[in-house]
């Protein structure tokens, strides 16, 4: 019996080591593969889109940040810097007021703000660029900032909400007895306390304000305020065939958000756990 226990315990740690190294392929082939073709002429890529480069070509990358992705990365660095940062201090001030405060209507007020989770943003298209246009905010840095931080809002206050909800009120009442304002209370105790739903609520809106391309398509003209979604696909439609250099276009615009995940990871999991497990 002891050694049917044994094998059974070894077949399912071997099956469960082939499903992690199964999913590890099929989540990082996609990623090795770009960036080998993003290495390739244009010859090599067409001849065996699945072999090795013979001799790594960089300079597709020099091309590709010369043709324009120079500026699309600097416009897309900062719209999501700027997006993320209001958002978080938004939501994380919202999520304060609607768990540690008692205010009037304080459920109708929680209702209001989760409703916007159920708003889709195509649904808003058309009224958004007539509103837009007639307050001169279509095509601008300011316009997509509103955009990309009003959207994002809703979901960061309900993960941020659910988190902040199983906090310990102990710590309320004794800044309170301390002294401390509301204001000092949230700064100094609460959102430290609450850096893991922080921490992964960024996460998140860093990669959706990163890879978000039906706003910054509709709401631009190209005039300058492109996005690096929108941007590889103008790249892509410039370079005609020269898939290698849109290639390296993609592998600049995955690698920061594969960095931050993997920095972040640990702090992700955890906080997502907290927040949607509440």
């Amino acid at each position: 019996m002891v050694v049917l226990a044994r094998f059974g315990r070894g077949v399912r740690v071997a099956a469960m080591w082939t499903l992690l190294v199964v999913l590890a392929v099929v989540v990082l082939y996609p990623l090795l593969w770009m960036v080998t073709n993003a290495l390739k002429t244009n010859a090599e890529l067409f001849t065996n889109p699945f072999a090795l480069p013979a001799s790594p070509i960089w300079q597709n990358f020099a091309t590709a940040w010369r043709q324009g992705v120079g500026d699309f990365v600097f416009t897309s660095v900062s719209l999501t810097v700027l997006a993320t940062l209001i958002t978080e201090l938004i939501s994380a001030w919202a999520a304060y007021g609607l768990t540690r405060v008692s205010i009037p209507l304080n459920r109708t007020f929680t209702v209001l703000v989760l409703a916007g989770l159920m708003l889709a943003p195509t649904v808003a298209l058309i009224p958004l660029v007539k509103m837009f246009q007639g307050m001169g905010l279509y095509d601008s840095f300011l316009g997509l900032l509103i955009l990309y931080t009003a959207f994002r809002i809703p979901f960061t206050v309900f993960l941020m909400r659910a988190y902040m909800l199983d906090l310990p009120r102990e710590v309320d009442e004794a800044a309170s007895i301390d002294g401390a304002s509301r204001a000092a209370t949230f700064w100094r105790i609460i959102l430290p306390m609450s850096m893991p739903i922080v921490i992964t609520t960024i996460v998140l809106n860093v990669l959706q304000n990163w890879n978000e391309y039906l706003f910054a398509m509709v709401f631009t003209s190209g005039t300058g305020v492109q996005t690096l979604p929108v941007g590889l696909a103008d790249l892509m439609s410039k370079n005609g065939t020269q898939y290698p250099v849109v290639f390296a276009g993609m592998v600049m615009a995955a690698l920061p958000m594969v960095i931050l995940f993997f920095v972040c990871q640990r702090y992700f999991v955890r906080g997502l756990a907290g927040g949607v497990g509440k």
